[in-house]
């Protein structure tokens, strides 16, 4: 046999052996920071703390709160430091309201692509409230097509993925939503906190999740930062592409230091292969 004939035969076996071949990275454009995790920086100094993320190595932004600013002075602020905003975090009470209109504007002003529900009320953590919910994302979803944005996205949290009366609540929005018109921000530590396998989902529902949270899990469960929990991020990604994602964005809800957060994330992103 060939050298190059044996080659090919060690490379289907590896690929028939599960073996990941790790040629893969995250494109420079993807990764992000979702500035919930910034936001005590930002209240002290708005300006300097983006530029700050940017001169990290971040390329995009996910809005959650605009201290006292408009869209238009956020997006402002972003130009001069060279990120770019790619979502924003809007209330569900305001999507489903009278504010639509203006947080899809805004939307657009910032320069981002999705408007993103953060949360469902408490309430509807029922499967007749999440199939409401359902209903209202693809109106919302729709309204958000028309104005030239990309589908709305809901953002998931652990309690999401129970299962209540027989019925998996963040399964009931993935079948009973219109996927030209709803989609997914993935926050992977809750998925996984909440039972689900993010592999897995990217696989059975092809192009749902457009945007991750990425987020690492401590061995006591708690939040850690990207790149030093246990969560198998190499394993997720390697079915990233069949999920659609193009954003990946770092997220810690309570960084002790949210720059030294934003660096051990933007390193682990930056240098890893899958």
């Amino acid at each position: 046999m060939g050298a190059a004939a044996l080659t090919a035969t060690s490379a289907g076996l590896a690929e028939a052996a599960g073996v990941r071949r790790c040629h893969r990275r995250i494109p420079p454009s993807g990764i992000g920071m979702h500035l919930y995790t910034m936001r005590t920086a930002l209240a002290a100094d708005f300006p300097g703390t983006l530029a700050r993320l940017a001169a990290t190595g971040y390329a995009t932004v996910g809005v959650s709160g605009r201290h006292g600013r408009t869209a238009a002075q956020i997006r402002s602020v972003l130009d001069d430091v060279g990120l770019r905003a790619v979502l924003e975090h809007v209330g569900y009470d305001v999507l489903r309201g009278p504010g639509l209109g203006t947080a899809l504007d805004d939307v657009r002003v910032l320069g981002g692509r999705w408007v993103v529900v953060p949360s469902l009320p408490r309430a509807l953590h029922t499967p007749a409230g999440f199939r409401q919910a359902a209903r209202e994302f693809n109106r919302i979803g729709a309204a958000a097509r028309a104005a030239g944005l990309g589908p709305l996205l809901f953002h998931n949290h652990g309690a999401d993925h129970q299962v209540v009366d027989g019925e998996n609540l963040y399964d009931i929005l993935l079948r009973e939503t219109d996927p030209e018109f709803v989609a997914f921000e993935l926050d992977l530590y809750w998925a996984v906190k909440g039972g689900a396998d993010p592999r897995s989902l990217f696989v059975r529902h092809l192009r749902r999740f457009p945007a991750l949270h990425v987020k690492d899990m401590a061995s006591d469960g708690s939040i850690a930062d990207v790149g030093s929990g246990v969560l198998d991020f190499p394993s997720m990604f390697d079915r990233a592409g069949d999920g659609g994602v193009r954003q990946w964005l770092v997220e810690h809800d309570a960084p002790a230091d949210p720059f030294a957060t934003a660096l051990t994330g933007y390193r682990y992103l930056s240098r890893l292969r899958f």
